[in-house]
C-alpha cells in the first residue's frame, strides 16, 4: 500500500521558499536537518497550568510522550491550549469549554502536523479538547493527568468533593466545629492529578478509555503512578503509527464506541456531566446520539463500581481493583465488542485480559454494587426537552416525590435566603433555582447541588429534592435534577415556577410535572416576557457564548460549531 502524504509535507517538504521559511524558523529551537526527512509531525496539545492543579504534572507527562514519538521516528511539538481550572475559575469553567474547543481546533488545523496527542484531565479539558480535535480528524489520541491519590484525615479516606460537600454540611448543622473541618483540607488533596472520587475528570478519563481513545490504564493510573509515564511513551509510539495507518478519530469514535462510553458510564455511576460532553463530542464528529440514549442504553447495566458518590471507595481502590478493562469484562455481552481502539485492538480483545482483583471495588452482572441506575432522563411539562437525575447517588425515598416549590429567582437570592430561620420550608418542600443554565449564569455552573437549609440540616435532614437549569459536581450526591431544557432564561417553563406550586418527580416514570394549569402558565408567561429587562453581557467572549449556546439536550456547544470544518487549510501564510 502506498503510504498517503504527510499533511506536514506541505510546509516542511517543499524546495522553494516558503518551505526554508518552515524549516529555518524550526530549525532555531536547535532541530537537526534529518528531522525534516517526511517523518510524521506529532503535535502534542498540552493543558498544563499552574492554576490547574489536576494537569500540574502534565509538562512532565508530554516528555514521556516525545521520548515515544521519537522512538517511533516521529517529530514530536508542543504546543498549549487554554486551561480550565475546575476549582479556580469564574464564573464557571463551563463557560469556557467551548472557547478551548475553538483554540484547540484552530492550534491543529493552522499548524502543520500529522497527529495529535491531547493532554488533560480537568472537567472540561478533556471535553474542550477532543471536540476541537474532532471537527480537525486528524488521528488523535489522549493521555490524561490521572486522579490524585486518596485523601487521608484522621485515619480514615477523604473524596474530592463528596467529603467537601458532606463535613460542610456537617459544620453548618453544628456537628462539626469550623476548626476541625479546616483541618481536613491538608489531607484532601494530597498529590497532583483530578478529584479522586467518580467526578467529572475521572469520568471522562473513564469514557475516553470506553470510546477507545486511549491506551489501556489510562483512565485509573494515578497521576503519580511511575506507569502513566510509561504509558505516555507508549503513546507516543503509537500516534506515529496512527498516522502512517491513517487512523483518525472519527474511525475511532463511532456510534458502537459511544454507545460503549454510555454502557460503562452507567457501570460506574459516572457523572451528570459526562451527558452533555458526550452529546457535544457527538455532535461535532456526526454521530447520532441523544439524552434518551443514556437512559435506553443504561438500563441494560447495574451499578458495578463502588466508588464515591455512589459507593465508598475512590479512584486509587479502582486502579487497583483492575480498573476499566475489568468492568468492561464484567459486561460480557452487553459491550460492543468489535468497536476498535486506537490500540489496533477491539474492546472486546482489551476486556477478555481485565482481571477483578477487589470483588469489594468491582462487582459483578448477578452481584452488583447497586441497581441499575445510570442516567435518568425525565420530561414533563416543566422540562419539555429534558432533565436528568443520577438515582445512584440520591436518597431511593425521594425519587418519587411530590411538594411544595420553594423558588429561589438566582443564586444570589438563594445565598441570601437559605438559611433564613423564617424560610417557609420543610423536609417536603422541593427547592428551585433559576438562571443558572447556560445563558442565565452564563456557562451552567456546579450549583444545582444547593446546600439544604440550616434549619433543617440541625434536625437531621441530609437530602431534598431540588431541581434547577444547572450543573452540579460529578463528586456531588443527593436527589438533585439538573440540567432542565428550556433554561430558564430561554424562556422555559421553569422561569414560571413560583413558591407554593406543586411539582411531581416521578423518577421510574421519568416524569417532572409542574402541577399548574396552562391558563394560568400562559398569563405568568406573558408577565415574564413583559418583565424582561436589557441583558447584563453586551461585549467579548460571554455576549458571543449567551447568543449561540445550545441548551443542555444538544450539548451546550455553540450552534455555529457543531460539525467540522476538516483538516485542510488551501493558502499560505506568506
Amino acid at each position: 500500500m502506498t503510504q498517503k502524504p504527510l499533511r506536514s509535507a506541505h510546509s516542511y517538504g517543499k524546495f522553494d521558499r516558503d518551505g526554508l521559511i518552515h524549516r529555518s524558523w524550526m530549525k532555531s529551537t536547535g532541530l537537526p536537518e534529518d528531522v525534516f526527512d517526511g517523518r510524521p509531525v506529532i503535535g502534542i496539545c498540552n493543558t498544563w497550568s499552574e492554576l490547574t492543579t489536576c494537569n500540574v504534572h502534565l509538562r512532565d507527562i508530554a516528555e514521556h510522550v516525545k521520548r515515544g514519538v521519537w522512538e517511533a521516528g516521529g517529530l514530536p511539538v508542543e504546543f498549549p491550549a487554554m486551561s480550565l481550572g475546575e476549582t479556580q475559575m469564574r464564573p464557571t469553567a463551563m463557560l469556557f469549554r467551548n472557547l478551548l474547543a475553538m483554540e484547540v481546533e484552530e492550534s491543529i488545523r493552522g499548524n502543520p502536523i500529522d497527529g495529535v496527542v491531547l493532554l488533560g484531565g480537568c472537567d472540561k479539558t478533556t471535553p474542550g479538547q477532543l471536540m476541537g480535535a474532532a471537527s480537525v480528524n486528524l488521528p488523535t489520541i489522549v493521555v490524561s493527568s490521572g486522579p490524585m491519590l486518596n485523601g487521608k484525615f484522621r485515619g480514615r479516606d477523604l473524596g474530592s468533593g463528596t467529603d467537601v460537600w458532606k463535613l460542610s454540611e456537617d459544620v453548618r448543622s453544628g456537628e462539626l466545629s469550623l476548626a476541625d473541618f479546616m483541618s481536613a483540607e491538608a489531607g484532601m488533596s494530597r498529590s497532583h492529578g483530578t478529584c479522586n472520587t467518580m467526578g467529572t475528570a475521572s469520568t471522562m478519563a473513564s469514557l475516553v478509555e470506553a470510546l477507545g481513545l486511549c491506551l489501556s490504564g489510562n483512565a485509573v493510573l494515578p497521576g503519580v503512578d511511575s506507569r502513566r509515564k510509561a504509558l505516555a511513551q507508549m503513546t507516543g509510539r503509537r500516534i506515529v503509527q496512527m498516522v502512517k495507518d491513517d487512523i483518525r478519530l472519527s474511525t475511532i469514535a463511532t456510534r458502537a464506541a459511544f454507545e460503549n462510553a454510555i454502557l460503562i458510564h452507567a457501570a460506574i455511576g459516572g457523572s451528570t456531566n459526562a451527558v452533555i460532553h458526550l452529546l457535544a463530542l457527538a455532535g461535532r464528529l456526526g454521530v447520532a446520539l441523544s439524552q434518551d440514549d443514556f437512559d435506553v442504553l443504561g438500563r441494560q447495566v447495574p451499578l458495578l463500581v463502588n466508588l464515591m458518590p455512589s459507593g465508598k471507595y475512590l479512584m486509587e481502590d479502582f486502579c487497583y481493583a483492575g480498573g476499566l478493562p475489568a468492568v468492561m469484562k464484567e459486561l460480557g455481552p452487553v459491550l460492543r465488542a468489535d468497536a476498535v481502539t486506537v490500540s489496533g485492538a477491539a474492546q472486546g480483545e482489551i476486556a477478555a485480559l481485565g482481571e477483578c482483583y477487589n470483588r469489594e471495588v468491582i462487582g459483578t452482572m448477578d452481584q452488583p454494587i447497586g441497581p441499575s441506575s445510570g442516567i435518568w432522563v425525565l420530561k414533563g411539562n416543566l422540562c419539555p426537552l429534558g432533565a436528568v437525575i443520577k438515582p445512584s447517588a440520591a436518597t431511593p425515598a425521594l425519587l418519587t416525590h411530590t411538594g411544595p416549590a420553594v423558588v429561589f429567582e438566582s443564586i444570589e437570592d438563594y445565598k441570601a435566603r437559605i438559611d433564613d430561620p423564617d424560610l417557609d420550608v420543610d423536609e417536603n418542600s422541593i427547592l428551585v433555582l433559576k438562571g443558572c443554565g447556560p445563558k442565565g449564569y452564563p456557562g451552567m455552573p456546579e450549583v444545582g447541588n444547593m446546600a439544604l437549609p440550616a434549619k433543617l440540616l440541625v434536625k437531621g435532614v441530609r437530602d431534598m429534592v431540588r431541581i434547577s437549569d444547572a450543573r452540579m459536581s460529578g463528586t456531588a450526591f443527593g436527589a438533585v435534577v439538573l440540567h432542565v431544557a428550556p433554561e430558564a432564561e430561554a424562556g422555559g417553563p421553569l422561569a414560571l415556577v413560583r413558591t407554593g406550586d406543586q411539582i411531581l418527580l416521578d423518577g421510574p416514570g421519568r416524569r417532572l410535572e409542574l402541577l399548574v394549569d396552562e391558563a394560568e402558565l400562559a398569563t405568568r408567561r406573558a408577565a415574564w416576557n413583559a418583565a424582561r429587562g436589557r441583558p447584563a453581557y453586551s461585549r467579548g467572549w460571554a455576549k458571543l457564548y449567551i447568543d449561540t449556546v445550545l441548551q443542555a439536550d444538544q450539548g451546550c456547544d455553540l450552534d455555529f460549531l457543531v460539525g467540522a470544518s476538516s483538516a485542510e487549510v488551501a493558502r499560505e501564510s506568506h
